[in-house]
This record gives structure tokens, sequence and C-alpha cells, in this order.
């Protein structure tokens, strides 16, 4: 605890690294847990695929979860 899981459009690898190093920190800062605690992941998503691979399964069915949506604070 926790998993954090990021999917996106494909990146190069120093910018995801770069990524998960500001949420791992963020993660021990704010969170207050381990390092052996985290764990995250980045999915890479091809644009023409984000639709049905991204938004249909994973972000509407959790619409009622998202801290942020499209850009908008939901808290």
């Amino acid at each position: 605890m926790p998993y954090i899981a990021i999917k996106a459009y494909p990146k190069d690898e120093e910018t995801k690294k770069k990524l998960v190093n500001k949420f791992n920190e963020a993660i021990l800062e704010i969170w207050g847990c381990p390092q052996e605690a985290i764990s995250i992941s980045i999915e890479e998503v091809a644009p023409e695929k984000w639709e049905d691979t991204v938004v249909k399964t994973e972000i509407e069915p959790k619409a009622d979860k998202m801290m942020i949506l499209s850009g908008e604070k939901k808290f």
C-alpha cells in the first residue's frame, strides 16, 4: 500500500522516471508510508486506443472515485 498505476500516452524513459520519482516523493511525504510499501507502474497506451482502453474501461466506471476528472478537481 499504496499502489499507483499510471496510464498515459507513450513518453521517453527519462520523463517516466521523473514522474515516478515525484509521485514516490509525494507519497513518502504526504501519505507517510515506508518506501518498501510503495508500488508504481506506468502503462503506456497509444492515443488511438485511449478512449476504448482507458476512458471506457477505467475512467467512466470509476467516475465517482475520480479526484480530478478531465482537469477538474472533484473535491
